[in-house]
Parts: structure tokens; C-alpha cells; sequence
């Protein structure tokens, strides 16, 4: 029921984004070498009976890892400002207008995402452009 809960809260934001929008996600394979190291140490402490499934836990997190399947996935909403717009208002086009109408974009969608259990922040610039040059690095890459 909260499976369905969260799909239907997230159809409900779909709806309401009568304007463009992108979803960019960013997949990271996970770095484990720091809780290998914990997970060595603490073996180190304990019983020799315990090392066996010390060993056996390891074992099988660095075979899921090599997998690709522990990863972390973030995701990115690109909100576009509205052609339409820019040229309804091409004479009183100001910043502080088109900044009005992002943010309350950025209002709606925190508002809606929030409500199906996600976490939403803004990005600082420094942020934004390292996720950007990193999305389409890996793009150009995949074509060579």
C-alpha cells in the first residue's frame, strides 16, 4: 500500500508540471574500501569463530560490488523556462521576473516530490556544473 501510496503521490506531481522539465539521474558505483577497512579492524577484535562470517560477509559485498549493484543513484529535475513565456513578455523580460516564475516552479515541484518521500535541495552553482560537465563527459565518452 505505500508502494502504491508513493506512485500515485508522484503521478499527482507529474500532473501538476504544466511546464518543461528534465530528470537527469547520476549513477555512482560505491567506493566500499573504508568499510572494508572497519569490517577488517573489527574482525580483528573478535573471536576466531566469529572470522568465518566476517569473511563470508566480505565476500559477498565485494561479489555485489563488482556486480554493479551497489550503487547510489541521484536524481536532478533541469526546469526550463518556458519559451512562451520569455516571448509574452520579451518587453518586460527582467531577471528578477524570470527568476519569479523558477522559483515558484522549484516551489511546486519541492512541494510534490516532498510528498512521495524524497529529499530535495538546491544546488550551489560549483555543484551544478560539476554534475553537468560529469553527465556530458560520460556522454562523450560513450561515443568514442
Amino acid at each position: 500500500m505505500e508502494k502504491e501510496a508513493i506512485l500515485n503521490s508522484y503521478k499527482i506531481f507529474l500532473k501538476s508540471c504544466n511546464f518543461n522539465l528534465q530528470i537527469l539521474i547520476q549513477s555512482k558505483k560505491e567506493n566500499l574500501s573504508k568499510h572494508f577497512f572497519i569490517l577488517e579492524q573489527e574482525k580483528k577484535k573478535k573471536e576466531t569463530k566469529e572470522n568465518i562470517i566476517y569473511d563470508n560477509y566480505i565476500e559477498y559485498i565485494k561479489k555485489i560490488n563488482s556486480e554493479n549493484k551497489s550503487s547510489s543513484k541521484n536524481f536532478f529535475i533541469i526546469v526550463h523556462q518556458d519559451d512562451d513565456y520569455q516571448e509574452k513578455n520579451s518587453q518586460n523580460k527582467s531577471e528578477k521576473i524570470i527568476f519569479e516564475n523558477l522559483n515558484e516552479k522549484y516551489f511546486k515541484i519541492k512541494e510534490n516530490l516532498a510528498r512521495c518521500g524524497n529529499f530535495v535541495c538546491e544546488l550551489e552553482k560549483k555543484e551544478i556544473i560539476d554534475i553537468l560537465y560529469s553527465f556530458f563527459n560520460c556522454r562523450k565518452n560513450l561515443k568514442n
